[in-house]
């Protein structure tokens, strides 16, 4: 795995016991103590992952506003400094490049963290349409945490003079942490409270010591996945790609009709009003069998769509998934198939998210 980039963070994980896998062109941690063990901790006390390998702008410059505005069909303009959107980039055709958080820091002044499997892509998609903006891409200068779980708060806010209470869901804000400068958000991916820290290396290295003597679990990319399909959030490159639109995707609630322009939109409009060819849906399996990304989804003995992500929840106990189908059969209560290795099994479409933290 040579090739691979590293995380500033790599020494410190292989002496916490990390296997290494490669994802998205990095070397990176799947697991450390057990995946199930990773999981469980989230959801009942607090995990933290290196999510160092994903891509970090700051954007500057007048105009920036209403050029971010073409590129997403949600409204960024209602959001004040200190708040942030999830939202996704599209294509003219409404395909889907993307799906990032942008940062508020200001009228002119954004922050916007994309997927590491995307980060080049996006980054010349936006020098390309943002002509004369300052752009500041911060992915190898520093490290990105994300400390997840009910414990979060209580664990973080020793560590800081910034009342964590009073920053909420999709807030942010520039702080002292442990004695550096941070940008810390509440954010995560994981369906659980939790933030996610920006730090330069050498301050996230100390930050990822600091945190572990403080008995937090270090957790890999293997919990990251099952937590967020659980929560039903979607990853990049299997449950949506640039062929996918957001009504396909079941992402509808990010956009803004309202909005009068920006990339994709007349093809949107058409979608509301005449409908979409397939429609992204969660599915219980009823068994034990675990259905994988790939395989088909029939019914009445008719192949009618295909598996995005499929698990089995460590919460629940129970093989979970999100696959493509038809329209007519993304109902909640839907009974489908799906071809398992040698033999079809039975599933049902089923309320998303599968999992859902108690407030």
């Amino acid at each position: 795995m040579s090739s691979l980039k590293r995380t500033p963070l790599y020494d410190l994980q292989r002496q916490s016991g990390a296997r290494m896998v490669a994802f998205a062109g990095w070397e990176m941690p799947v697991q450390y103590s057990g995946l199930s063990h990773e999981h469980r901790t989230v959801r009942s006390a607090v995990g933290l992952f290196d999510i160092s390998h994903m891509g970090k702008y700051w954007l500057r410059g007048p105009g920036l506003l209403a050029g971010l505005e073409r590129l997403v069909p949600s409204r960024l303009g209602k959001l004040q400094a200190g708040q942030a959107q999830y939202t996704l980039l599209l294509n003219p055709q409404a395909g889907i490049l993307d799906d990032v958080i942008f940062y508020c820091q200001g009228l002119d002044r954004w922050a916007l963290i994309v997927n590491g499997a995307t980060n080049e892509k996006d980054g010349a998609w936006l020098r390309a349409h943002l002509p004369g903006i300052a752009f500041e891409d911060r992915t190898l200068s520093h490290t990105l945490l994300a400390l997840q779980g009910p414990a979060a708060a209580a664990t973080l806010q020793p560590l800081t003079d910034l009342d964590l209470a009073g920053l909420g869901r999709f807030g942010h804000a520039e702080v002292q942490l442990a004695g550096q400068p941070a940008f810390v958000a509440r954010t995560g991916y994981t369906g659980e409270d939790g933030f996610e820290i920006l730090t330069s290396a050498d301050d996230g290295q100390a930050l990822w010591q600091r945190l572990l003597d403080l008995g937090v679990l270090p957790c890999g990319l293997g919990a990251r996945d099952t937590l967020r399909l659980e929560a039903a959030m979607h990853l990049y490159g299997q449950d949506m790609d640039e062929a996918t639109t957001p009504l396909e995707a079941s992402l509808g609630w990010v956009i803004d009709w309202e909005k009068p322009d920006f990339l994709g939109r007349d093809v949107l409009l058409d979608q509301k009003e005449n409908g979409t060819l397939r429609r992204l849906v969660g599915f219980e399996v009823q068994g034990r069998e675990i259905a994988r990304p790939g395989y088909g989804v029939f019914a009445g003995g008719v192949r009618v769509g295909q598996v995005t992500s499929g698990t089995l929840s460590p919460t629940l106990e129970q093989p979970i998934g999100l696959a493509y189908v038809p329209p007519e059969l993304a109902k909640v209560g839907t009974e489908l198939h799906i071809a398992v290795r040698d033999k079809q099994v039975a599933a049902r479409v089923v309320k998303r998210p599968f999992y859902r933290r108690a407030l």
